[in-house]
């Protein structure tokens, strides 16, 4: 844990030190602030500050003493003046679609192009797509000895994430990607494309035995066809498909969880339909009685004394 902290307290002053000459300002320190505190005010870090004023760890700052404060010293484009091209909308094409091919998120564009949600996409209608353009100005980039530092910090914490197989004492054990990318939040972005790519198939007809082709689908194809567009494949049918994935208790249902029924008369115990939840008590299906891909709340008594079990594909 030592070790890790060390090399992560290095990185960061190697990091300061490649940025060049910092721009700085004077805060005299009031009454009950915190290095924290004072830099969370001036947008910095508690390393940075400390590195400025030579502050080691337990140091006491005292009320009325004048401390440096670093301000940064690079633009980030994307934040002031984001870039905008424009996209012609297709046949076929969905935001999330759309999104994924230009490598931004549905959020970003509805909100570039004033869109509401389920707003219909019109097909020969100009989308404006921003553009992640965030840029860092260093100072020149000559082999400094802060450079070489910066690397050999780099390589050496690389080294010691493989050693420790990625395990922390005092914090128990974790990946250190999450320290960068929540597991959570790409959980929540991949069950917002299932049932984004779902919704774009409401109204389109039901017919047994469908495959997809001309829009036309049965319960099992159009789960099959949603999960295919996410990248993962699932079984055609949906008795096999009952069987696929991680089981899910039924008050432990996720958004974009599949979740099969026994529709047969007499409930003669077998799965014979599919959907994908929802959430909020309701689910997304190709429905042999409404003859259609339609919204049912799951709630229903019909289904609801029909259901049978939940999988979560992945």
């Amino acid at each position: 844990m030592k070790k890790l902290y060390a090399l992560l307290l290095a990185l960061s002053f190697a990091t300061i030190a490649a940025e060049g000459s910092t721009q700085t300002v004077k805060h005299i320190i009031e009454k009950g602030e915190t290095l924290s505190s004072i830099a969370r005010k001036h947008h910095t870090t508690i390393v940075k500050v400390s590195h400025l004023n030579g502050l080691k760890k337990g140091d006491v700052i005292r009320f009325g003493k004048v401390l440096k404060v670093p301000t940064d010293a690079y633009v980030s484009s994307a934040n002031v003046f984001p870039k905008l091209t424009k996209y012609v909308i297709k046949r076929g094409d969905t935001l999330s679609q759309i999104a994924r091919k230009h490598h931004t998120s549905v959020i970003k564009l509805r909100k570039a192009n004033a869109l509401r949600k389920r707003q219909t996409l019109k097909i020969g209608k100009l989308l404006k797509i921003p553009q992640d353009t965030k840029t860092i100005k260093f100072a020149k980039a000559k082999k400094t000895v802060a450079n070489k530092n910066l690397v050999a910090a780099v390589s050496d914490l690389k080294d010691t994430i493989n050693l420790e197989k990625n395990k922390v004492e005092d914090h128990g054990t974790f990946k250190f990607s999450d320290i960068f990318v929540s597991k959570k939040d790409e959980n929540s972005d991949k069950c917002k494309r299932i049932i984004s790519i779902a919704k774009t198939k409401l109204g389109k007809k039901y017919v047994w035995g469908a495959s997809g082709r001309k829009n036309t689908y049965d319960c099992s194809s159009f789960t099959k066809y949603v999960y295919r567009k996410n990248g993962i494949s699932i079984p055609r049918t949906s008795i096999n498909q009952s069987k696929f994935g991680k089981y899910v208790k039924r008050n432990n249902l996720q958004k974009g969880d599949l979740i099969f029924f026994d529709t047969s008369k007499g409930h003669k115990g077998y799965v014979n339909h599919v959907g994908i939840y929802l959430g909020n008590n309701k689910f997304i299906h190709a429905s042999s009685a409404g003859k259609r891909v339609m919204i049912t709340s799951l709630g229903k008594t019909f289904y609801s004394n029909r259901y049978r079990v939940a999988r979560r594909p992945s």
